[in-house]
């Protein structure tokens, strides 16, 4: 596991929590731009990495030990 791989690891869940809250955070205020907590909650669900499209070190998905 490189060190690109671990901050995969760690962004993960950080933008599924990020997403939450600011969906929560938008709900609770009224404050209409709360979709903004959209992008980063369906990028966490779809395990969509921009640190690894852009730097291409990342062990492809198929090839991860669980």
């Amino acid at each position: 596991m490189n060190k690109y791989d671990k901050i995969r690891a760690f962004c993960r869940p950080l933008r599924i929590v990020l997403g939450i809250v600011l969906i929560a955070v938008g709900f609770f205020t009224g404050i209409a731009w709360f979709y903004l907590g959209v992008i980063p909650l369906i990028a966490g669900l779809a395990d969509f990495c921009p640190t690894c499209i852009i730097s291409k070190k990342c062990t492809p998905k198929n090839l991860q030990q669980s």
